[in-house]
């Protein structure tokens, strides 16, 4: 379960020179090369929890700029602290609701999106908040551009066939690759790297699902 309420966790995210502040991120959408400073890439995790996963993806990649989101202070203060032990200049935070994406991102700004271990939101009533749903593919594909990828990842199996569901009505994108099982897939596991979640996960046995779509 994740923590919510580390007390001055807020104060220290505002003041974070790795944290666009919140007041600024609308001015972002469209400018996130100057923002960083150079014409790389641009990827994204949104709902980045502690940021293992793309604190690694930036350090490995230090041609790639990432930006991870992330709703909740308590866990966005554990990415701030892996900066501050590591500082990467191709790496920024922002503390915000996925569902407000594309109010920060410009029109194909991004070349790759991240979803891993995405809370699955059960109840029904609940699945338009869920990131791999059709609402949210609309969001995203308004900011990816035309040939860029979504990688979308899960140890929570009905999760993951919803997400397939959603795709038939998804026009926007295109199935690359699929799998139940990505730890015995050697093709995607070749470059596969671990969240928090999936080395839990993994260690527990559960199988870990994938999928890769392209954005027409």
């Amino acid at each position: 379960m994740r923590l919510r309420n580390i007390t001055g966790s807020r104060e220290v995210i505002s003041g974070s020179p790795y944290v666009i502040k919140e007041e600024m991120q609308r001015e972002c959408a469209g400018k996130w090369k100057d923002i960083f400073g150079n014409d790389s890439p641009i990827r994204v995790e949104a709902g980045m929890g502690k940021g293992k996963f793309i604190h690694t993806m930036a350090k490995t990649h230090p041609d790639i700029n990432y930006v991870g989101i992330e709703k909740y202070s308590s866990v966005l203060l554990r990415a701030v602290h892996k900066m501050e032990q590591e500082e990467l200049p191709n790496l920024k935070f922002l503390r915000m609701d996925a569902e407000d994406i594309a109010e920060v991102f410009g029109q194909g700004e991004v070349d790759r999106i991240y979803l891993n271990f995405s809370d699955p939101w059960p109840k029904d009533r609940h699945a338009k908040r869920r990131l791999p749903s059709g609402e949210f593919l609309a969001r995203f594909a308004r900011i990816i551009r035309s040939g860029g990828r979504l990688e979308f990842k899960t140890d929570n199996r009905a999760l993951f066939d919803f997400a397939l569901k959603e795709l038939e009505t998804a026009s926007a994108w295109e199935l690359e690759v699929s799998t139940f099982d990505l730890h015995k897939d050697t093709g995607l596991m070749r470059d596969n790297i671990m969240t928090e979640y999936e080395e839990k996960f993994s260690a527990l046995g559960n199988p870990i699902c994938k999928y890769v779509i392209i954005r027409k």
